[in-house]
């Protein structure tokens, strides 16, 4: 992947719905290239796909909570836990993490009584579960806007000294 590969996940990352000769024109390139750069990049599955963000107050999904979810630490519990987190439109999110807890959940519902039916009748009902912590989200403070693009530098400043 070169400079111009970089420059063309930010812009897309900035914004998806860039046409193809608006996308060649901020990298430098002419839009067959361009286009052939991008379909490589989907292909090799650097691009994974495309999506619109929706504001979740517009659907009726405005009140987010963090919950964190501790699973039995036996790998029968930990598969029917998160093939069951699938079945569950609630959780936007969830990550398996190293330590305690062991998975950490965002969840977006309409209101604390939505996320309380949730609880109660699907979280702490899930085979496995023995604990589930919830931290409702009180404003948000810094937007996903996907990963950082670029060459990454190393760690400590880049360089032994003599």
């Amino acid at each position: 992947m070169d400079d111009i590969d970089l420059q063309i996940l930010r812009e897309l990352q900035a914004d998806g719905r860039l046409s193809n000769q608006e996308l060649a024109d901020r990298v430098g390139l002419t839009a067959s290239p361009c286009m052939r750069r991008v379909r490589q990049l989907e292909r090799d599955g650097v691009i994974q796909g495309y999506r619109a963000v929706v504001d979740p107050d517009a659907v009726g999904r405005g009140f987010e909570v963090l919950v964190s979810v501790e699973v039995r630490r036996e790998r029968a519990a930990v598969e029917a836990f998160e093939a069951a987190l699938e079945d569950i439109p609630d959780v936007i999110e969830a990550y398996r993490l190293f330590g305690s807890p062991g998975c950490l959940l965002r969840i977006a519902v309409a209101d604390l009584q939505a996320y309380e039916r949730l609880w109660i009748e699907r979280l702490t009902a899930l085979a496995g579960v023995t604990e589930v912590n919830s931290q409702i989200i009180m404003k948000r403070i810094k937007e996903p806007r996907g990963v950082p693009v670029g060459r990454p530098r190393p760690a400590g400043g880049g360089g032994l000294r003599a």
